[in-house]
C-alpha cells in the first residue's frame, strides 16, 4: 500500500458515492448510462471470483465487497425502481455494450499471464474495465448538458485509474521486478479514454459554467 494506492481507491469509492447519493436521494440516474452499469457489475464480479477463497487484509475484503455490492445495487436501481428508472434515458442510451464484451474475453484468452481459468478471468476484467466507460462518455455527448453529480461521478472514476498509474509507476522504482504490463497497458487505454472529458470539465470548473460535451 502506498499513497497513490490508497488515494485511488478512496478516489473510486467517492465516485461512486456520488452516483448512489444522487440515486438515493435525487431519485433519478438521468445522464447515466445502464451499459456502463452493467459492464462494470461484470467486471468486478469476474474480478473478485476469489473473494472467499483468497484472503489478502481486511481492507481488501471490505473494499471488494463495496464495488461488488454498489455495482449490482446500481443496476437494479436503474433497471427495477419504479422512481429511479423513469429517470433513465434509453433513447440514448444504446451503446451496443455487448460488443465489447466478446472482444475483451477473446483478448484475455490469448494474451495472459497464466493460461488459467483465474487468470483469464482477471484479464478478461482488467480489458473490459479498459472501456466499459465508452457507453457512459458516448451517452453524454449525445445529451450535451450533463448535471453536477453526473460530471463528478465521471471525473472521479477517470481520476481513480490516473492515480493507480502513479501507483504502479511508484511500485515499479520501490519494489524489484514489478512488472504488470497488461494491467499497465489497460489501465493507460482506459485513462486515455478520459482526455477528452477531464480537457471540458476543467475548462467548465475555470469558466464557472455548466459542463457541455460537444456532439
Amino acid at each position: 500500500m502506498n499513497i497513490f494506492r490508497l488515494v485511488g481507491d478512496m478516489t473510486h469509492l467517492a465516485s461512486v458515492l456520488v452516483l448512489l447519493l444522487k440515486i438515493h436521494t435525487i431519485k433519478s440516474c438521468a445522464g447515466i448510462s445502464l451499459k456502463t452499469q452493467e459492464l462494470y457489475a461484470l467486471v468486478f464480479a469476474t474480478r473478485y471470483l476469489d473473494i472467499f477463497t483468497h484472503y489478502v487484509s481486511f481492507y481488501n475484503t471490505v473494499m471488494k465487497l463495496i464495488f461488488l455490492g454498489s455495482s449490482f445495487s446500481i443496476v437494479w436501481y436503474i433497471r427495477r425502481h419504479k422512481l429511479v428508472r423513469r429517470s433513465y434515458d434509453k433513447d440514448h442510451d444504446t451503446f451496443r455494450h455487448l460488443f465489447l464484451v466478446l472482444p475483451c474475453l477473446i483478448l484475455a484468452l490469448l494474451i495472459h499471464e497464466k493460461f488459467t481459468f483465474r487468470e483469464v478471468t482477471w484479464t478478461f476484467s482488467l480489458y473490459l474495465e479498459a472501456v466499459a466507460i465508452l457507453p457512459q462518455l458516448v451517452l453524454l455527448q449525445r445529451t450535451r448538458n450533463i448535471d453536477n453529480l453526473t460530471g463528478q461521478y465521471v471525473f472521479l472514476l477517470g481520476a481513480y485509474r490516473a492515480l493507480y498509474i502513479l501507483n504502479w509507476v511508484y511500485r515499479y522504482f520501490t519494489e524489484p521486478h514489478f512488472v504488470h504490463w497488461i494491467t499497465w497497458i489497460s489501465g493507460t487505454v482506459q485513462t486515455l479514454l478520459y482526455a477528452d472529458f477531464f480537457y471540458y470539465y476543467f475548462q467548465s470548473w475555470k469558466n464557472n459554467v455548466r459542463l457541455e460535451l460537444p456532439a
